[in-house]
């Protein structure tokens, strides 16, 4: 049994995204879930999992509980160890150093020696609400994502996609090593970014000349993989049949974008259909549901995940099979 330490506020959503690393997910409190099967590689790639370990015990929030668990579980490591204490989302409140102290102390008790700096290994001890759950770690989920603000770019547009949820769009898209990737709808490239950087190749199309130069501009600073972009009608793409393994699309923002040649529910309706005949698999970003669409394009709409951005904006993540 493994621990996943989920971050972000929507659990639910940070789970399905931890479902391509990990095996039946569950959650078991407020960002904490539990798996049975875990790929460490793929885990390091997720946006909303932070840190995944073996399950050693779980017990009540308390340090009472958690060195008594420690005390009786059957702990099957060698050379030293640190223990690492986190109140997760300050749900749990309790005192972390004393947990780190107590479980420290039953360690020595055990045998062993702790070593801070470079332990061979890390218990953590993850409190959240009412629950403590103890486990040996196996990997931390690889950050740098503010090194990949879209202002930090050297093409910006307002309204980009945060590279936080561009990753996990992208991997909730199943995006596997060697796929061809493909946005249709590509703006400033954010999606392409975090799919060259997870392994898949970049396909890009915009309508609009200064998007494709642009994106461009971008893929070339973050990205040293094959990619391409073009410009192209999304409607209408110069690929043939099956030419892609998954999509990543962010659809327009009503009034907030431009449109050249369609109505935004012909043109997303559109990019749909066309996208289904290119892919079979994918996931629709945008400022509303289209679920119907998306299923009058021949998808199966496996979710639909609302998350809130400000007051006058929620955006809908939609996984396509």
């Amino acid at each position: 049994m493994y621990v996943l330490e989920l971050g972000g506020e929507d659990d639910a959503f940070a789970a399905a995204e931890a479902a391509v690393a990990a095996r039946d997910v569950a959650v078991i409190a407020p960002g904490v879930a539990l798996a049975r099967g875990l790929d460490a590689d793929r885990f390091r790639s997720l946006a909303f999992g932070r840190r995944a370990g073996e399950l050693l015990a779980r017990c009540e929030a308390t340090s009472e509980a958690a060195g008594a668990a420690v005390r009786s579980a059957t702990v099957d490591r060698d050379g030293p160890v640190a223990v690492r204490a986190r109140d997760v989302r300050g749900t749990a409140d309790v005192d972390t150093q004393a947990i780190e102290r107590v479980v420290g102390s039953v360690l020595v008790d055990r045998g062993f020696t702790v070593d801070l700096e470079t332990p061979d290994h890390v218990l953590l001890v993850l409190c959240a609400g009412d629950e403590c759950v103890l486990a040996w770690q196996l990997v931390e989920s690889e950050r740098g994502y503010g090194d990949r603000l879209p202002t930090d770019r050297p093409f910006f547009q307002p309204g980009s996609m945060d590279p936080l949820l561009a990753r996990s769009v992208v991997n909730l898209a199943r995006v596997e090593p060697g796929d061809v990737v493909l946005d249709p709808m590509c703006g400033t490239g954010g999606l392409l970014i975090e799919a060259g950087l997870v392994g898949g190749r970049p396909v890009g199309f915009d309508a609009q000349r200064k998007m494709t130069a642009g994106t461009r501009e971008n893929l070339g600073k973050y990205l040293d993989g094959r990619w391409d972009v073009g410009m192209a009608d999304a409607t209408r793409l110069p690929l043939a049949d099956g030419a892609a393994d998954a999509i990543v699309l962010d659809a327009p923002y009503g009034r907030q974008s431009k449109i050249a040649t369609h109505g935004l529910g012909d043109l997303v309706a559109g990019a749909l259909a066309e996208a289904r005949r290119v892919a079979p698999r994918g996931v629709l970003v945008a400022d509303r549901s289209w679920h119907v669409a998306a299923e009058s394009a021949g998808w199966s709409v496996e979710r639909v995940f609302q998350r809130r951005v400000h007051k006058s904006l929620d955006r809908y993540v939609h996984v396509l099979s």
